[in-house]
């Protein structure tokens, strides 16, 4: 099958971005340094194309209540302008997804899933609607006529504010003062857009998404008026690093369909309403925790890595890599009930044993963290 391009392809290739295939799209994988975007995220800005993120549109009377059982959490009970972390669960429990859910009207949402499971989850919601018996609404895969900015740093409000300094100066306003995992929707010049105040990096910022059409000008806007904030274009690789050190999980690392939200630390997430998964869930033996550790020197373990104490093997590492901010390793693993704050485990990497201890989640935040 033929990869899917961003529409930002143009632009990207003119600065000097290297691609690399991912969930059957050709995406920038970095524009320089892994270390130098990573780094602009943690002290002033960068930009990301995210356009291969899943958008999914679900609207019609029934929303609410479709999505309620279709997901673990209740958007029937999210206010409009409010976003909210949830899974897809199959059947059994497992975790089929997790995603965003972004409610833009009483009967309008938007759901942005990852871009390997968009047509599992479009599926899933699909099928689950018709389950449901409701037949007053409509899902649509917007995706491959959408783009998705992301904006992120300790400057990404200054940045965003002079971009959008067209749009109206109630609008302007209502950016600045935009809560977390909040959404709102205005018009710049004559494009639509949604600006969300979400991220995957633990620092603030904005993702804004907009017609396929305007991202080429959206994009080189930000590019211009960012100059002054040391802004710059950054890839996967920077928001992977990013995303470890704040302790967020990833899918196909640490989630997947063979864990439970338990397994995971998200049985909080799951609603006391009916949804596809719950009952089967609430059954399921609570074997696994997802943990912080952190190591010295500079060998990190990696993903896949297994972890023992003495000779029982306890676990494995689901992501781990030498974190560019705190400059020592860390990983994030999949281990057995009972590992305690402090206590030291094992990690095989090549033949040889690395001494890591647990830590609290997340590694970095910048409310904590000294630098």
């Amino acid at each position: 099958m033929e990869e899917l391009s961003t529409p930002l392809r143009v632009t990207l290739d003119r600065l000097g971005a290297h691609f690399t295939p991912f969930a059957g799209w050709s995406m920038p994988l970095r524009f320089t340094s892994d270390k130098e975007e990573h780094t602009a995220v943690r002290e002033t800005c960068a930009i990301f194309d995210l356009s291969h993120m899943a958008q999914i549109e679900v609207a019609g009377p029934a929303a609410p209540d479709v999505l309620d059982y279709a997901l673990c959490t209740r958007p029937s009970a999210m206010t409009i302008g409010k976003a909210r972390y949830s899974l897809i669960l199959t059947e059994e429990g497992g975790i089929l997804d997790d995603l965003i859910i972004y409610r833009l009207a009483h009967d309008r949402f938007l759901v942005v899933a990852n871009a390997a499971n968009r047509l599992v989850v479009l599926d899933e919601l699909t099928r689950r609607s018709r389950v449901a018996g409701e037949v007053q609404v409509s899902i649509s895969d917007t995706t491959l006529h959408r783009a998705l900015v992301a904006l992120q740093g300790p400057r990404s409000l200054e940045v965003l504010h002079d971009a959008i300094a067209e749009a109206s100066e109630e609008d302007c306003e209502r950016v600045s003062t935009m809560g977390y995992y909040t959404i709102l929707e205005l018009t710049w010049g004559e494009i639509p857009l949604r600006i969300a105040r979400t991220g995957y990096t633990g620092e603030r910022g904005y993702e804004i998404m907009l017609p396929a059409s305007a991202a080429e000008l959206f994009y080189q806007r930000c590019l211009k008026v960012g100059e002054e904030y040391g802004l710059r274009p950054a890839g996967l690789a920077a928001r992977d690093t990013l995303r470890l050190e704040a302790g967020m999980c990833l899918y196909g690392n640490e989630l997947d369909t063979s864990v439970s939200p338990k397994d995971v630390g998200l049985e909080g997430l799951v609603g006391s309403h009916e949804c596809v998964g719950a009952k089967r869930l609430a059954e399921r033996p609570h074997m696994w925790e997802l943990i912080g550790l952190a190591g010295e020197g500079r060998r990190a373990a990696r993903s896949g890595s297994r972890l023992y104490m003495g000779d029982e093997e306890i676990g494995v590492v689901t992501s781990g890599l030498l974190s560019p901010t705190l400059n020592h390793p860390i990983a994030l693993a999949r281990v057995r009930l009972g590992i305690e704050i402090g206590q030291e485990v094992e990690a095989d990497v090549r033949g040889t044993r690395l001494t890591m201890r647990r830590v609290p989640l997340p590694f970095y935040s910048r409310t904590r963290t000294s630098r």
